[in-house]
């Protein structure tokens, strides 16, 4: 097949290339290429089997149209702090700039009017003031909540609006390498994800946009091809819950409260990321079977409980470079250890020095949201360094919210962020290889929904 431009990954960043692209007038040959299912197939069985049944060929939380993003929580950060260092390659203006501008479209494809975080100036006062006193930083970002199910009825609309418009999209296609000759990249070769037959498809510009899932898909073509790169900094943490009492003030005021921390003794990098406003913890998996902790909020379907991620932030200096499958391994015991399933651990007995059982986790105030986690020893599977920084983190963030470090506080295992290879590029997001861009969070340069589509829209605008 022959395309004016291939877009590899139909997530948030290559899903508005191609729009921008559309908006600006092109005519040029769009192509995307896909592993998953278009967003009307994506179905997870959970819902019915109440435990993961490890999908084959590919997990529809993870895989598909609009990538991981249909099965999020869907929040839309409309600050430039929030997101990734985009802003450091292109600009804090622009970046705040393209941000209302994507926020336009999401509006235009039906995403809620309102948004989170921008009233009560008092309250949010009153909560940097007790971070402060805690040694946290609070960085209090205006919020456009999209819901799990509104994000997929939002996404469901933008494919058929690139479909109508001529984009020709291959589902079920896993791109298993780039073709690159004398330096210049010239297409990419396929393979279908269910039947093992393989493609060819060129293009005069061709888009990596993998997202977080096709991290390490990356890491190896750079590895492979000579793409300039570095290793960049890998997060690894816990998914925590609690009971939406606990986090009352805060859900009301804020919706979503990011608190920066570099607990002694280490002074690691600790943030929150992804809270869930009567939310569910949920588990995607990726590929060889890992099994990750990740968090949804829906828009009409609430729990009791309010759950967040809480990140360490590791930098490995020379002569390691491998910090993806680092974190990678680090899954893979906490996988073990919980015969496969996401491990979960109460806070209290991880200060007591000992392991959850079952029955304890029945007693609880604090019930699990995700029915088949493994009550079990968390510390057992994460590093120790890791460790003592989220607890740490914990006793700071209980001064700002009291309660949440409590006997009952829930620990899941593993949550980890696969975006740690950073693509060098320029603020016209050039590679030292001619003709390929690589984008949004599995190019290292962003973090989340908006981040990413806003970095696709900068590209769809060079390519049209």
């Amino acid at each position: 097949m022959q395309a004016d431009v291939l877009i590899i990954g139909a997530g948030p960043a290559g899903i508005f290339t191609a729009m921008e692209m559309l908006r600006r007038g092109s005519h040029k040959k769009i192509v995307m290429a896909e592993k998953g299912a278009a967003i009307e197939k994506r179905r997870c069985p959970k819902e019915t089997t109440k435990e993961c049944v490890n999908c084959r060929p590919y997990c529809h939380i993870t895989t598909g149209f609009s990538g991981a993003g249909a099965f999020s929580d869907g929040k839309l950060s409309l600050s430039h702090e929030v997101g990734g260092d985009l802003p450091e390659l292109i600009g804090a203006e622009a970046a705040q700039e393209t941000i209302a501008y994507t926020d336009g479209i999401y509006l235009e494809f039906g995403a809620d009017q309102r948004i989170e975080g921008i009233d009560n100036s008092e309250a949010v006062k009153q909560i940097r003031k007790n971070a402060i006193r805690a040694g946290l930083k609070l960085v209090d970002c205006p919020i456009r909540h999209l819901g799990t199910e509104m994000a997929q009825k939002i996404y469901g609309k933008i494919q058929a609006y690139l479909l109508e418009n001529g984009v020709e999209i291959l589902f079920g296609q896993n791109c298993t390498d780039l073709i690159i000759e004398n330096g210049v990249c010239k297409g990419a070769l396929l393979e279908d994800a269910r039947t093992g037959e393989k493609s060819r498809v060129s293009a005069e510009s061709i888009v990596a946009a993998g997202g977080r899932r096709g991290a390490a898909w990356l890491e190896q073509m750079c590895q492979k091809h000579g793409i300039a790169h570095m290793p960049g900094t890998v997060d690894i943490g816990v998914r925590v819950e609690v009971r939406n009492e606990v986090m009352e003030d805060v859900n009301n005021v804020l919706y979503e409260s990011k608190l920066i921390g570099y607990p002694e003794p280490f002074r690691n990098k600790v943030r929150t990321f992804c809270q869930n406003p009567g939310g569910f913890v949920s588990q995607e998996n990726y590929d060889n079977g890992l099994a990750i902790v990740n968090g949804h909020s829906y828009k009409n379907k609430k729990s009791a409980n309010t759950n967040l991620a809480i990140l360490c932030s590791h930098h490995f200096a020379a002569p390691f470079d491998q910090p993806i499958d680092y974190a990678r391994r680090v899954g893979e015991l906490a996988n073990m250890l919980g015969g496969g399933h996401i491990l979960v651990q109460r806070y209290g007995d991880i200060l007591d020095g000992k392991r959850t059982w079952p029955e304890e986790l029945s007693r609880s105030n604090v019930q699990p949201t995700l029915p088949d986690a493994v009550a079990g020893d968390i510390s057992s599977a994460l590093p120790y360094r890791t460790m003592v920084n989220i607890l740490n983190f914990i006793q700071a963030a209980d001064q700002v919210v009291p309660g949440f470090a409590s006997q009952e506080t829930l620990l899941y295992a593993p949550e980890i962020k696969f975006y740690s290879n950073r693509i060098a590029m320029d603020r016209e997001f050039t590679t030292n290889i001619a003709g390929l861009y690589c984008l949004g969070d599995s190019s290292g340069w962003t973090r989340g929904l908006m981040m990413a589509s806003v970095m696709g829209v900068l590209m769809g605008r060079r390519l049209a």
